[in-house]
């Protein structure tokens, strides 16, 4: 049998790792030739395939591949584009089919989220239902950490150690200041529906008195009196009152406490801004002067301060998937299993896509505390070896030295389609 062709594709919000996901797919991919012919990587995502956009990644140098490890953003560019069903959108399915026969694809790897593992279950059907043969594995990756059956997902660990961080660093800077100054700092991170980054905010804490001293999560409907009550009190105690908040937190009633307005091609709410909400509030109501900060894109692009921990792990889903589509697996995703705390010991399983598409694990409850603004041990307990190890990037004057592939496309042998 002759080698058949691999596509690769990034999709939704990229990570600091997602570059050693792929470097680890082309990588494994290049020790099979009897197998696996050319990785052609979709050019932002599904959209790449559908455009028949595709890059020929047998362009690169194995150094340069090598270099993936330690860069960030998508080296092929992402995109937010949800497939509908074959139902509602048949002639984009058969595209695919078109696109895969075209250029002897027999393998799809599809490395991004919740909504990504959607598209990757979809894809995984098609082969049967439009009779192409075609082995489809999803790949992990998100910074909200929310896929289920995954003890945990690359890119969370290396934001987690950038916000754990951040918030360290500015307590010692609003500490500084807070006798004649600032005495608030608000830090608003990602996380749109479950507060694993708020909760990673927490891990800068290790005595009483450290920041942050509250956090708030989507899961923990706010409630502004009681919050007033311990920002107040904290101020009194230590001096200064630093919080982390997520994006997605909720009032009383269930609404978002910041809508930027609109929503992106999954259909989600934009998010930005709650973070000045909640500063703004406690400013109006004690009078407490403020600073607040919206980590944004900075941390999931913070490949200088990754996690090695999340880099290994990274690596190592997308070896995994090589392997699994090489040994038939279909409609899998591999999945990181956690064997134990102390010492941290971790394997690789395999998930079925359906079980993991559109499924977003929240915050268990007992990973917060009691009165909704803090952490619990056990929580320190999962998060921290998540944040565990440090793996650099070179530096070259002064400054992280990435690699930017030439993205050699492959010559298009069909008609256009419109999107």
């Amino acid at each position: 049998m002759s080698a058949k062709n691999a596509f690769y594709a990034q999709s939704g919000g990229v990570t600091s790792v997602i570059n050693t996901t792929a470097c680890a797919v082309i990588e494994t991919a290049r020790a099979h030739p009897q197998r696996i012919g050319k990785v052609l990587a979709g050019r932002n995502g599904i959209i790449g395939a559908l455009a028949e956009d595709l890059i020929d990644t047998s362009w690169e140098s194995a150094d340069d591949i090598r270099r993936l490890r330690h860069t960030p953003g998508g080296a092929f560019g992402s995109c937010r584009y949800k497939l509908k069903s074959l139902d509602e959108h048949r002639a984009q399915y058969e595209r695919l089919i078109q696109v895969f026969r075209a250029h002897d694809i027999g393998y799809f790897f599809y490395n991004g989220g919740n909504d990504s593992m959607d598209t990757a279950w979809k894809v995984s059907q098609i082969g049967e239902q439009l009779g192409y043969p075609v082995v489809c594995v999803g790949i992990p990756k998100t910074v909200d950490n929310d896929l289920p059956i995954t003890d945990n997902c690359p890119g969370f660990g290396s934001v987690a150690k950038y916000v754990a961080t951040s918030m360290r660093e500015a307590g010692f800077d609003v500490l500084s200041m807070a006798k004649t100054s600032t005495k608030i700092f608000v830090l608003e991170v990602m996380g749109r529906h479950a507060g694993w980054i708020t909760a990673a905010c927490g891990l800068a804490a290790e005595t009483e008195g450290e920041a942050p001293h509250l956090l708030l999560f989507p899961e923990v409907p706010f409630d502004e009196r009681a919050f007033i009550a311990r920002v107040e009190d904290c101020v009194a105690r230590h001096g200064y009152c630093c919080i982390g908040v997520s994006e997605g937190l909720l009032d009383q009633h269930g609404k978002l406490m910041a809508e930027a307005g609109g929503s992106d091609a999954f259909g989600h709410s934009q998010l930005g801004g709650v973070g000045q909400v909640i500063a703004q509030l406690i400013k109006d109501r004690t009078g407490f002067k403020y600073h607040w900060a919206l980590a944004d894109y900075l941390q999931r692009s913070a490949r200088h301060i990754a996690s090695a921990t999340d880099v290994e792990q990274a690596y190592a889903v997308g070896k995994a998937a090589v392997e699994l589509a090489l040994a038939g697996r279909n409609a899998v995703m591999p999945a990181i299993l956690r064997v134990s705390d102390a010492p941290y010991r971790w394997e690789i399983g395999v998930a079925n896509l359906k079980d993991v598409a559109n499924v977003e694990k929240k915050m268990p409850s007992e990973f917060i505390s009691t009165d909704g603004f803090g952490i619990t041990d056990a929580c320190r307990a999962y998060l921290k070896p998540l944040i565990a190890g440090e793996e650099p990037p070179p530096y070259r004057d002064g400054l992280p030295d990435y690699v930017r592939l030439k993205n050699v496309g492959v010559e298009k042998k069909l008609e256009e389609f419109e999107i």
